[in-house]
């Protein structure tokens, strides 16, 4: 099961379900990861579902650390588990210590039941190779019930996240179009400073116009940002491209952000006007934010 737009690694689901005497509940939840991390939490007696487990997550994710947790319970009547007795009394021998250190009222059954080795499967029913593998048919099938709702719930993630990169690139593209026209006066701005400082230095004498211009142009190339703005416009539209192409974004994204990054970065170093300079500090502000928000895209 896919989406078809863009998909976050942020993310949560559940499925339950019964079989010959068994209550299940499974929790599948997921965050961000730079690649995909499976962790899956079991009760004992059911180590057999590990390997379909996590084939079933690997057809479904392609990047997030993932936490796959099955809990079970035994229904009234339920045949196939059964209590642990040695344990169940050190689980009651430590609730009345407990109790008696604190307190605090004394641990309920269910609460000892639910300790993880109290309840444990019947050696019968597991060593049954038939019933094993209809339990864990029936166990697998929550689990992909619960998938796929994790994919819906990453894929709604996804969908609010493409509205904030939206917002975010086109702030970089306005932002970028303010830094051009602040730049294109720079020349100018670098000839009258040039002339106001060497006149200065003269204390009033006259410096030959060619010579002037000479000093001014290599400033004004020195100051060019035409190639980083050229080069912002061209990643605004990388962007966008990669939004509209939906899933699987996620690293593209983030590469994207460094490359903005770089250039707003080079347009500050080479600005000689303050209005220029701030206009790239904001460009910064905003492409920090859009890196941040393309880390939780898968």
């Amino acid at each position: 099961m896919k989406n078809s737009g863009l998909v976050s690694m942020t993310g949560f689901a559940d499925s339950a379900g019964s079989h010959e005497g068994l209550r299940w509940r499974w929790e599948a939840k997921s965050v961000n990861g730079r690649s995909l991390d499976i962790r899956l939490r079991t009760p004992p007696g059911f180590d057999s579902l590990e390997p379909p487990a996590r084939m079933l997550a690997t057809e479904r994710f392609r990047r997030g650390s993932l936490q796959l947790s099955l809990t079970v319970e035994l229904q009234e009547g339920a045949r196939g588990l059964k209590v642990d007795p040695s344990a169940l009394a050190s689980a009651v021998k430590l609730a009345r210590e407990v109790a008696a250190e604190t307190g605090l009222a004394p641990a309920r059954i269910d609460g000892l039941l639910a300790l993880k080795g109290v309840i444990v499967q019947d050696e019968t029913v597991a060593a049954d190779p038939v019933k094993r593998a209809e339990r864990d048919a029936a166990i697998l099938k929550s689990l992909a019930d619960a998938l796929d709702a994790l994919v819906r719930a990453r894929g709604a993630e996804g969908a609010k996240l493409a509205v904030l990169l939206t917002g975010q690139i086109n702030d970089v593209e306005r932002l970028t179009q303010e830094a051009a026209s602040l730049a294109a006066t720079q020349p100018d701005a670098l000839r009258r400073k040039l002339a106001t400082q060497i006149s200065e230095m003269l204390k009033g004498g006259n410096l030959p116009e060619e010579r002037l211009a000479q000093e001014a142009a290599l400033l004004a190339t020195r100051a060019d940002v035409r190639e980083e703005l050229d080069r912002l416009r061209a990643h605004v539209q990388d962007a966008r491209a990669l939004l509209a192409g939906g899933e699987a974004a996620g690293r593209k994204l983030d590469f994207l952000a460094q490359e903005f990054n770089r250039e707003a970065n080079t347009l500050c170093s080479k600005s000689s006007d303050i209005a220029l300079t701030r206009t790239g500090l904001a460009l910064k502000a905003v492409i920090d934010q859009l890196r941040e928000q393309a880390q939780n895209v898968e």
